[in-house]
């Protein structure tokens, strides 16, 4: 499910050793790709709205969905064809969240910026945590070779690198610990800096979230908010298992699509840039004329459909979850850059308020978030992160923290079996 951690934040030829780099050094990083990140998804929701959500022409006139997914899937195809913007195409879906597993090449920045933008408005199923990470990586390796920050320790720069990637994401999220814990747990859990990587991303973190927080900028954290479950019923407990294990089917839903979406591909196209590209956009362009909701990444059709799920049924929510998904796994296929948290977050949702319409006795706080969190864990390789993640989103009480870290736990002890199960039989 996991591919190599930020093996793009990592320069293949410098030697190990070498000065750290000072803390007002750091700082400075964070600074810079936390102030980045804000101007771009500021921008991207100007570009977005005014291009779609807010434009009543665009509303009123269904036609414009094809028209414009096209345009813009060819504009990313024109972006990797001749300004070679790179892509999140290369390993498991997650690794989109560590730049696609590519190495690092500023030179790049502007094709990844346009294609990273017309990949978000061209309504394909993706979020914009993806290219963040590669256009924040880009941003960072230039200033670490113009200030010689870390330039003569591997081991220093992937410490900067990622430290730049939580001063990002801790104001997206908006929670001060989740790239730090996120690092720790999946990116340097076995180096020996890790206590040292761990306090610069702290430091960084910080500095990213503080300054989202005093722009007064919108944070993923509480985008979700459940009523507190309050207290604890005996049942809850067997609940949060067997949503443990419907969030790993899903986990591994999604796992299976990019596999097989990838060779269908690669089948059909042969190497081509432009034309997977025009097809991802023409099919979600006219999945999403039938069903809006499942255009471009979920964030903002989620809030209409949790509000009235029953206007939908359970079968609807189903299937969209599914048509979602496969959707996400066609974008990162065909070229798009983006992320994956949006639209895994949309289809765990209708999986959970589906749930509480077939079964009205659970609750739609611990279908939802349970499933959220067992996606998440499998899916990262990180149970804490996903833990924390979706306690941000859902304003969780305690009670439902024990609920999320049992299904995060069921979904890891599942992936670990079926992980055992792949090796044995390879052998």
């Amino acid at each position: 499910m996991t591919g190599a951690a930020y093996d793009q934040a990592e320069p293949a030829a410098c030697p190990s050793g070498g000065a750290d780099p000072k803390l007002r050094e750091i700082i400075f990083i964070a600074l810079v790709a936390v102030a980045f990140t804000a101007g771009y998804i500021v921008l991207y929701g100007i570009l977005i709205n005014a291009i779609w959500f807010d434009n009543d022409h665009a509303g009123a006139n269904r036609w414009l969905i094809p028209v414009g997914a096209l345009f813009f899937s060819l504009l990313v195809g024109l972006s990797r064809k001749y300004l070679h913007a790179p892509t999140v195409m290369e390993g498991g879906f997650i690794d989109s969240m560590k730049g696609g597993g590519q190495k690092t090449d500023y030179r790049t920045f502007p094709g990844a910026l346009l294609s990273s933008l017309f990949s978000l408005l061209s309504g394909v199923s993706v979020g914009p945590e993806g290219g963040i990470v590669i256009l924040v990586g880009d941003i960072t390796a230039y200033v670490q070779k113009r200030l010689k920050i870390a330039h003569e320790s591997a081991d220093a720069s992937f410490g900067v690198n990622i430290a730049a990637l939580a001063s990002a994401f801790n104001g997206i999220v908006g929670n001060p610990l989740f790239t730090g814990i996120f690092a720790t747990e999946f990116q340097v859990g076995g180096n020996r800096n890790a206590l040292k990587f761990l306090t610069w991303n702290l430091l960084a973190g910080t500095i990213g979230y503080l300054f989202y927080l005093s722009l007064g900028l919108p944070a993923f954290a509480r985008s979700i908010p459940f009523a507190p479950i309050g207290e604890l019923h005996p049942v809850y407990v067997v609940y949060a298992v067997l949503l443990g294990l419907v969030g790993s089917l899903l986990a591994v839903f999604t796992g299976l699509s990019m596999q097989g979406i990838a060779k269908i591909m690669e089948r059909i196209f042969r190497g081509r840039i432009i034309l997977p590209l025009l097809a991802a956009g023409a099919v979600t362009a006219l999945v999403g004329s039938f069903v809006p909701n499942l255009l471009f990444s979920g964030e903002k059709q989620i809030h209409a459909i949790i509000a009235d799920p029953a206007a939908f049924g359970a079968a609807m929510l189903i299937a969209m979850a599914i048509a979602k998904i496969l959707l996400l796994a066609l974008a990162f296929q065909s070229g798009f850059i983006g992320g994956p948290l949006f639209p895994i977050l949309f289809s765990s949702t209708m999986i959970g308020l589906a749930l509480n319409l077939l079964f009205p006795f659970l609750p739609v706080s611990i279908a939802v978030l349970c499933i959220e969190a067992s996606v998440f864990a499998l899916a990262l390789g990180a149970p804490l992160t996903a833990i924390l993640l979706v306690a941000a989103v859902g304003t969780a009480d305690i009670t439902m923290l024990l609920l999320l870290t049992i299904s995060a736990v069921t979904a890891m002890i599942l992936g670990e079996g079926i992980r055992r199960r792949r090796t044995a039989l390879a052998g």
